[in-house]
């Protein structure tokens, strides 16, 4: 019997939550499988991935056929570098402590891209939010001039008013000068 390891898809339309699952090739996507080795979530970012290692690397040694998505997700877990590792040992290029090296510095590797692009992406997101905050205060500010601007009366009215009160001051003036 073939056996593949694939994706088995859930959650609601436009949400994706994926099972990955040993089963039959020829069963349906949706249909029977052999077991449940783990899940992926692709609406988070970085995807969640959570997969039983030993029992997919099992599999994988027995001869099941990932598709290409799960390829990809295996390859990202270490699952296939394992497997490439572990026949290195069987053809005597490495000893097992030479494969579990090599293997625990490439985990360590992986941990730190992931770590570094959780960091930057929380980072990406506080300037956004920050850089959204000062659009929001310009913003007000923009409206809070406008508003003070249409309450107080234009300069043009403001210099018509005091116009009258500057030609008096002079009539004033010049009848004082005509009294004396």
């Amino acid at each position: 019997m073939a056996t593949k390891i694939r994706l088995q898809r859930h959650g609601k339309k436009g949400k994706p939550f994926y099972y990955i699952v040993v089963a039959d090739a020829r069963a349906p996507r949706d249909g029977r499988f052999i077991e449940r080795i783990g899940s992926y979530n692709p609406n988070t970012n970085p995807a969640t991935i959570d997969i039983n290692f030993d029992k997919t690397f099992e599999w994988v040694n027995n001869g099941a056929q990932p598709t290409d998505t799960c390829r990809a997700i295996l390859s990202y877990k270490g699952v296939l570098y394992k497997k490439h590792l572990q026949g290195g040992v069987t053809k005597g290029a490495l000893t097992q402590e030479q494969a579990d090296e090599k293997f625990a510095a490439w985990l360590d590797q992986k941990d730190g891209k992931i770590t570094g692009k959780k960091s930057s992406l929380a980072s990406a997101k506080d300037e956004a939010r920050k850089a959204a905050l000062i659009a929001e205060a310009k913003k007000k500010e923009d409206k809070a001039a406008a508003i003070a601007a249409k309450n107080t009366p234009p300069a043009d009215e403001v210099a018509e008013e005091e116009t009258p009160a500057a030609e008096e001051a002079p009539a004033t003036d010049e009848a004082a000068e005509s009294a004396e």
